[in-house]
């Protein structure tokens, strides 16, 4: 590991003296590109991230004084790899530089995929918000491109975390829109139940029998075969629970249905909110007596 850092300082002192020194034609870009690309090379094998970092953002100015932007927006992608092992909002940054260029050149699909790996950095730091904001940014991308797979991806991120932020009214269209959009496609139709499902518990979540009541009329209307799904029977069902207010017959209407299709966390969390709303109402009912 010493050895790879001694030969990486000694590659990029070389790319400073090429850099300081004359060049012909913008040849001392070029060479220096390629001393400072080894010298990134061997920072990561000696695992030094943070140097490797600022390696490949050397390189991306050389290739960028060379004209040659889509090399500098590689190396800016390669920086950012690097500083994800060390500095999450670095790597951000630099993929965010990576973004600027491939949109100036054209490639917007590019573009699009490293908008996602950036709200994926803020979703591992837990940085909410900001992970929403760039997968809806990536979406966008994806759809003007016709990514209709991936564009679908990234915004049902948002609606998971705009829900997980209470923001029901906003997951509640994004699900709607892509069950609705997904009906004519013939890969992605098996999907929209699931979509419609979930549209449906953030409907429970406003606590508002009339809302999902309307909705689930809504849901059978815009597709038909919702109506003997399971999922259907499962939202009519809590609705009528939440309706009487009846607790035992939520849980026992939650358990049956996680007994034939396992719920995962995200479904879970909502419904513990919807029983939680539940049980603030009884208490509430009680103290009134």
């Amino acid at each position: 590991m010493g050895d790879h850092l001694v030969r990486a300082e000694e590659f990029e002192k070389k790319a400073e003296k090429k850099l300081n020194g004359w060049g012909i034609f913008g040849s001392k870009y070029e060479d220096a590109a390629d001393l400072l690309e080894k010298a990134a090379n061997s920072y990561k094998l000696a695992k030094s991230w943070d140097q490797a970092g600022k390696a490949y953002l050397k390189l991306a100015d050389c290739h960028l004084k060379s004209d040659s932007k889509h090399d500098a927006a590689n190396a800016y992608a390669e920086a950012a790899k690097c500083y994800k092992k060390v500095d999450t909002n670095e790597a951000a940054s630099c993929l965010e530089r990576a973004v600027n260029i491939f949109c100036e050149i054209g490639r917007l699909n590019m573009a699009a995929r490293y908008y996602k790996e950036i709200a994926e950095y803020y979703e591992a730091d837990q940085k909410i918000d900001q992970a929403i904001a760039y997968y809806e940014k990536a979406a966008e991308f994806f759809q003007n491109e016709e990514v209709t797979t991936s564009a679908n991806q990234c915004n049902l991120k948002v609606a998971q975390y705009a829900s997980q932020l209470e923001q029901y009214e906003k997951a509640i269209k994004i699900y709607e829109d892509i069950a609705r959009h997904s009906l004519g496609n013939n890969l992605l139709k098996y999907g929209v139940k699931g979509h419609l499902l979930n549209a449906g518990m953030c409907h429970l979540c406003k606590a508002d029998v009339v809302s999902i009541t309307n909705a689930l009329e809504k849901y059978q209307d815009l597709d038909p075969t919702f109506t003997g799904t399971r999922e259907c029977k499962f939202l009519s069902d809590l609705a009528g629970a939440i309706d009487e207010e009846d607790i035992a017959k939520f849980t026992d209407v939650v358990k049956e249905f996680d007994s034939m299709t396992p719920l995962d966390s995200w479904k879970t969390t909502m419904l513990l909110r919807v029983k939680e709303k539940l049980k603030a109402k009884e208490l509430e009912e009680d103290d009134l007596t």
